[in-house]
């Protein structure tokens, strides 16, 4: 009889691997194949298109029909350079009821409890199917979940209800906002600053468009929010630039400038106005620019997008959670999962995980032993559900 492990046992494991989004989590999806498949559950590995360190793993328990529970969790996390961690940050340290660990609450504790329920379940014949999928990227725009979703089709039954287990302190969340952003690349003109105005200051002109963007932001916060949109916090469609770089010497006109700038949208604005209105005011300073130099540009690559969660009438996946929590509140929330692309995919979604977003990318991050109790205990009663 091959071991079986806890979820602690589990989550230990998991935190010990640094798959920080941009190393590998090839390890990480290593030890899972090995671990699931000692349990006689097979496997399923989904390669990166293009980086040869990353990839996805799903699997199935249960009659190969339709209509499976799916479990979702992402294997990457966030990394702790900088951080003033307390303990390490790659090791799972219990203390005053609390799990401290990378990626214990976002969201390797879900990842153990998803992974136990999966060895649980094979071994308990359920007569519903359990899937289990995770991805990778998810922290740098959730670009891996799309080729896992078509991957899995192509492989498994199709199941029916999804849940992303991002942490909601154990409650249902039926909707996020969707979100898209761009790598933004203002190519100026370098000249002496005492000459500026022959040359062009990709930083000043760059800021320009962030200023626009804080001009958004005033502006759209001043409008009463109206429909679903008024149930998000905050009630607007938010633009933000979190890292800029730019400039060779403070006496010259900088030649670059790069900054992201992200949007996170509520369901009442489409995603396609904001974005054409963002590249029509990138022409428009870059025509600014070229009246003093031609051959400068500005340059916008959209990296991402992570479509909006919608509450859904009547829908599986919430009701099931809501049956095995007794939770009966309404939640959504501003940040964004892989739920979206779930839900697009045909799946009903909602998001139901341990812990506290708060937590999410601290430093000692932590998931309280109460949480994980909680999501184990959710995990028991989901696999007694897939017996009925």
């Amino acid at each position: 009889m091959p071991e079986t492990l806890s979820p602690r046992d589990i989550l230990d494991q998991l935190v010990s691997f640094p798959t920080v989004s941009h190393d590998t989590n090839l390890p990480l999806i290593d030890w899972v194949e090995t671990y699931l498949g000692s349990h006689g559950i097979e496997t399923f590995r989904h390669p990166h298109e293009t980086a040869a360190d990353k990839a996805a793993v799903f699997a199935h328990v249960g009659p190969k029909v339709e209509g499976a529970i799916v479990l979702s969790g992402h294997t990457d996390v966030v990394p702790v350079a900088g951080q003033p961690w307390s303990t390490d940050p790659f090791v799972v340290t219990e203390k005053d009821g609390k799990l401290f660990g990378r990626g214990t609450c976002d969201m390797k504790g879900f990842d153990a409890l998803a992974i136990w329920a999966m060895v649980e379940a094979h071994y308990a014949g359920v007569t519903r199917p359990l899937q289990l999928a995770l991805s990778y990227d998810e922290e740098i725009g959730c670009t891996g979940a799309p080729p896992l979703i078509e991957s899995m089709n192509a492989v498994l039954p199709k199941g029916s209800a999804v849940i992303v287990g991002e942490p909601s302190m154990m409650g249902a969340v039926t909707g996020h906002k969707g979100g898209t952003g761009f790598h933004v690349h203002v190519r100026g003109f370098e000249v002496h600053s005492s000459i500026m105005h022959t040359g062009a200051n990709a930083i000043m002109y760059g800021a320009k468009l962030i200023e626009w963007a804080n001009e958004m932001n005033a502006a759209n916060r001043a409008v009463e929010p109206t429909g679903m949109d008024a149930v998000f916090d905050p009630p607007w469609t938010t633009l933000h630039v979190g890292q800029i770089e730019g400039g060779t010497a403070h006496n010259i006109t900088a030649l670059d400038c790069r900054f992201g700038l992200d949007f996170r949208f509520v369901p009442g604005d489409a995603v396609e106005d904001w974005t054409a209105r963002a590249r029509a005011k990138a022409a428009e300073i870059e025509a600014e620019m070229q009246a003093v130099v031609p051959e400068t540009h500005i340059e916008m690559a959209e990296f991402f997008g992570v479509p909006a969660l919608k509450p859904e009438e009547d829908g599986e996946a919430e009701l099931i959670v809501r049956q095995i929590t007794g939770d009966n509140a309404a939640r959504v929330v501003s940040y964004g999962t892989e739920a979206g692309h779930f839900q697009n995919a045909g799946y009903s979604a909602v998001i139901c995980g341990p812990g506290d977003i708060a937590q999410a990318h601290q430093p000692d991050e932590f998931l309280s032993v109460a949480q994980f109790e909680s999501g184990q205990s959710f995990m028991r009663k989901l696999v007694e559900t897939l017996k009925e």
